[in-house]
């Protein structure tokens, strides 16, 4: 596997893959959901490349980029085992060069869910994955369900600029005990791991609801709600039962819809999805 850090040396690396090239965006203190991604693009692709970077713009300047894990020699022992060909780690500097004043906006299926509780978020998530495909090029990116918004978002961004890529969205790898993977886990003790277990306990019981009758949007957001908030150590912020493409939240009866929420254990902020259809 070939580590490399600016655009010429990542152009160089590149130009020896065969295609298909998949993709495998990420920021780093890889677990089991990176390396899920990672496996596929290998099953699926001639050649793998990753990049590690901790994207400063999608970040609030109360959030926890200053704190967050980093472990670079472990991240790139897992990407070479996975099958990845190519890392590319950039440095800021390279990412967004002095001067730097340009940036791609998605509309509106950035308003809602995290968009209306972090507003300059999907700015910073769009405007890195725009920059990363430019540079990459890739006929396949993979990211993760957990993130589903994030995954609708680019998506979109994708169709709208037209990329050639095909955007693969890999299901939620989850702890033995059902808490989603999460570099963020980290932070929790074991008492707070413990009232984290809700968010995928609720999200279980609305799908076992809904595989049983239950169609009310209503009803299923309560459902979940009614677990979380059970646990003393959790503060809820949101549960929505949307559309999965619009992120349109729903009323009434429901055929298909995406369950999401966040929650703070602690000090974590916790996101957690069930796509139900």
């Amino acid at each position: 596997m070939k580590h490399v850090t600016t655009l010429e040396e990542l152009t160089t690396a590149l130009a020896e893959l065969p295609r298909p090239i998949g993709f495998v965006p990420t920021m780093g203190f890889l677990h089991e959901g990176h390396i899920s991604l990672a496996r596929r693009a290998s099953e699926e692709c001639a050649s793998v490349v990753a990049s590690i970077y901790a994207n400063p713009t999608q970040f609030a300047p109360d959030e926890d980029l200053e704190t967050y894990p980093r472990d670079i020699p472990r991240d790139k022992a897992m990407l070479e085992e996975a099958g990845v060909d190519v890392v590319w780690i950039p440095t800021t500097e390279v990412m967004y060069p002095a001067g730097y004043q340009s940036w791609v906006t998605v509309e509106d299926v950035t308003k809602p869910l995290e968009g209306a509780r972090r507003p300059t978020h999907f700015k910073g998530v769009s405007t890195i994955v725009a920059k990363l495909f430019n540079a990459v090029r890739p006929d396949k990116a993979y990211f993760g369900q957990k993130d589903a918004q994030q995954a609708v978002v680019i998506k979109r961004m994708t169709q709208d600029l037209s990329y050639p890529i095909e955007i693969v969205v890999c299901p939620i790898v989850r702890e033995p005990d059902g808490l989603a993977m999460s570099s963020r886990n980290t932070y929790l003790n074991a008492e707070q791991h413990q009232a984290a277990l809700s968010l995928s306990q609720g999200l279980k019981l609305a799908q076992a609801a809904f595989e049983d009758g239950e169609r009310d949007a209503n009803a299923l957001r309560q459902i979940v709600i009614d677990r979380v908030n059970a646990e003393e150590l959790t503060d809820l912020q949101y549960v929505s039962c949307a559309h999965p493409d619009t992120l349109e939240e729903l009323e009434g009866d429901v055929n298909r819809c995406l369950i999401s929420m966040a929650v703070f254990v602690g000090e974590t902020r916790l996101i957690d999805n069930v796509l139900l259809e």
